[in-house]
């Protein structure tokens, strides 16, 4: 029997209706209220999203399938120059395109606007990938499109005009540098470009250049670390070659840097060909002479030390040679330095020729030159090769039509028996070469142990010498002369004496070659003319003084305000000085030489050519200059009476002298006969022993203020 349901009232119906209404309306608010959450949290993710591509450099925007846009960021708007409300959501791509061309924001769509913009849209269905796009005012950005999963597009813009702008000034730098230049890939040094001047530098074609590896221009094929760095400062010289052969050397510089985004390295060569072969020249002459183009004396001390250590190890000697050439000044002095010169180079080219394989020659300066020959076993064969040099050298010579012929003296050292060192070696071979020439020329000599001991004596006898000059206590004697018509005293002759304060009275020819020889003769020569000036200002005025002249006062420009000097501080007319030069001095015929001499005798001073008669080309001189007087050297007058040759000679000389109204003096009379001689054959003047000795300047007032007529009687 079924149950039966009772039936519900309409109150508990309504009563049902109102709680499922209710439920509905909650279940609804909840909806509403997730719903807005939902939303709120989406612009939340939005407003997240657009931030963080507001801080990226990039423009970035999003496009549907139907070119609206969805997104963008702010770096889009500006790298277009718009506010980002022009890109309101649903705008059209299309619409912001119209937008620019009536701005004129896209210069390559001017007279093409529907075109471009058709072209520009159809890239939404096919994005091309990367590409520029250059705007109006100048600005260059690059575009990168890609299409997204859902058939819209994601689009990039950078602004690259800084970019370009640096690329346009590298392009520039690069290309038309004119320094050779090249990018290599850093993977095996491939020349990915060269400008210009690479080009035309290494003379292979363009495309040649292009691919061919940087190694191979190298002469050796050797490829350089182009990512080192480290040397770049100074560069990495290499030897290279150009497309005809020709070999020259570069320095490469490098740097890193990206070439179209790809690694590789910048290099420059500088061509440094020439100023290798300067520098090659400069160290050359920096132990070369340059005349010759002999080892000079650095070079040949750098050897000396070489063979010094291989003969300690061997046990065998060195000798060292001192060559200097005999008589080179007189050819030098009468042909000219051009003509020395030539002279220098062919003794050169002997001294090359005679030496053999293992031997050095090297020229030490001036005349004279230097041969290092190694493993000596005996001082023969170092002799015999000395003789054969002054035999090669001494051999008559052609110099541009002229016929010359001079010597060579050679002064011999060795090691280890005279010295260990190569200073020291050295120094005893040129002694032994002093020794050679003072025993006539034209010989070798082996050191001896004494020659060290006379040059310790000469320098000692110089450094004595500097403090007598500084001192002044040199003193100044004279000579007189006289006059032999009247037998009275007519001037002095000024001789230089040196009182040694513990060797006495030093001979005049033992110091004044000193004296020349280290530069002192300027101070001592000047000395002497103050000096004589002074002491003749006493003697009454006839009495004249004459002063010697070296020829090296000639030399320092400054002879002729010395001697105007010496007469204005004295007050004595210059008429009453007399200057003696000997034929040396002419011996340089340089226009300086003459003009000083007219200017001296302009002056008033007298000139006298002393020692007239020794050399080869005395008449010759009487040509070059008018002189005052000639004095007859002594070796003419000595034993005059006995010796008809002298007498021929002396006879000559007076008789030139009277024909050319120059006064004669004859020097050296010692004897009555000497002096019957010389008055029979005209003589008017004359000095000597047989008149008086040299006398201090207390003994010439004496001499003078006995007012004797006879010189002989004063003596």
């Amino acid at each position: 029997m079924s149950k039966v349901r009772p039936q519900s009232s309409p109150k508990s119906k309504r009563v049902s209706a109102v709680r499922k209404s209710a439920s509905g309306q909650k279940s609804l608010v909840r909806a509403r209220a997730e719903a807005k959450a939902a939303i709120a949290e989406a612009r939340r993710a939005h407003e997240r999203l657009r931030d963080a591509l507001d801080i990226l450099p990039e423009g970035i925007v999003f496009l549907d399938a139907d070119g609206r846009y969805i997104l963008w960021n702010q770096q889009y708007a500006d790298i277009y120059k718009r506010s980002a409300d022009l890109f309101a959501p649903g705008a059209r791509l299309a619409d912001t395109l119209r937008i620019g061309v009536a701005r004129g924001d896209y210069p390559e769509a001017a007279g093409r606007e529907e075109d471009w913009i058709a072209e520009r849209l159809m890239l939404l269905a096919n994005p091309r990938g990367r590409h520029e796009q250059r705007l109006s005012d100048g600005r260059c950005i690059l575009i990168e499109e890609r299409r997204t999963a859902e058939g819209g597009v994601i689009g990039l813009r950078v602004d690259i005009t800084e970019m370009k702008r640096r690329e346009a000034s590298f392009r520039l730098l690069f290309d038309a540098n004119p320094v050779p230049m090249f990018v290599c890939a850093l993977d095996g040094g491939r020349i990915v470009a060269a400008n210009d001047a690479a080009v035309a530098h290494y003379g292979h074609g363009r495309d040649a250049l292009l691919g061919m590896g940087l190694a191979e221009l190298h002469d050796d094929g050797d490829l350089p670390d182009l990512a080192d760095e480290s040397a770049d400062a100074a560069g990495r010289t290499f030897r290279q070659r150009k497309a005809d052969g020709t070999a020259i050397d570069v320095a490469l510089f490098s740097r890193l840097f990206a070439w179209e985004n790809v690694p590789a390295a910048l290099v420059a060569a500088v061509d440094i060909t020439e100023r290798k072969r300067a520098e090659a020249r400069v160290a050359f002459m920096a132990h070369h002479d340059a005349l010759t183009s002999l080892p000079n004396r650095v070079l040949l001390r750098m050897h000396m030390e070489e063979m010094l250590v291989r003969a300690r190890r061997n046990g065998l000697g060195v000798a060292t040679l001192c060559i200097d050439l005999d008589n080179f000044k007189a050819v030098n002095d009468t042909l000219g330095h051009p003509f020395g010169d030539l002279l220098l180079q062919e003794v050169a080219a002997r001294l090359r020729s005679a030496l053999g394989e293992h031997d050095m020659v090297a020229r030490l300066g001036g005349d004279e030159f230097a041969v290092l020959h190694p493993d000596v076993e005996t001082p023969a064969e170092v002799g015999a090769l000395a003789e054969c040099i002054i035999d090669v050298v001494s051999a008559p010579y052609s110099l541009d039509g002229h016929q010359v012929t001079i010597g060579a003296s050679v002064g011999i050292a060795f090691a280890p028996v005279d010295a260990d060192d190569a200073d020291r070696l050295l120094k005893n071979a040129d002694m032994a070469l002093y020794r050679a020439k003072g025993d006539g020329k034209g010989a070798c000599r082996f050191f001896e142990a004494e020659m060290d001991a006379r040059l310790q004596a000469r320098r000692r006898l110089e450094i004595d010498l500097r403090n007598a000059v500084a001192a002044e206590a040199l003193e100044v004697h004279y000579q007189p002369l006289i006059a032999l018509d009247r037998r009275n005293v007519s001037g002095f002759e000024a001789l230089l004496r040196w009182r040694h304060p513990e060797h006495g009275m030093v001979p005049p020819s033992d110091f004044v070659p000193v004296a020349e020889e280290t530069g002192l003769i300027g101070a001592i020569g000047a000395f002497v003319l103050r000096r004589a000036c002074a002491d003749a200002a006493k003697w009454p005025d006839p009495v004249t003084v004459a002063v010697n002249l070296s020829p090296l006062q000639f030399r320092n420009g400054a002879l002729l305000q010395t001697v105007k000097d010496a007469l204005e501080r004295a007050a004595l007319p210059p008429r009453r000085l007399e200057l003696e030069i000997t034929e040396t001095v002419l011996l340089d015929r340089s226009d300086h030489v003459l003009a000083t001499l007219h200017a001296l005798r302009a002056l008033g001073v007298r000139i006298s050519m002393d020692d007239f008669g020794t050399g080869y080309s005395s008449l010759s001189y009487l040509r070059s200059f008018p002189f005052d007087k000639l004095k007859i050297d002594r070796s003419f007058v000595r034993d005059l009476g006995s010796n008809a040759d002298s007498q021929a000679i002396v006879r000559a000389i007076i008789g030139l002298g009277e024909s050319l109204g120059i006064a004669i003096t004859a020097e050296g009379v010692e004897n009555e006969a000497d002096l019957a001689c010389l008055e029979e054959e005209g003589c008017k003047e004359a000095q000597g022993f047989l008149f008086s000795r040299a006398r201090p300047q207390f003994e010439v007032l004496d001499m003078l203020a006995a007012g004797s007529r006879r010189a002989r009687d004063v003596a």
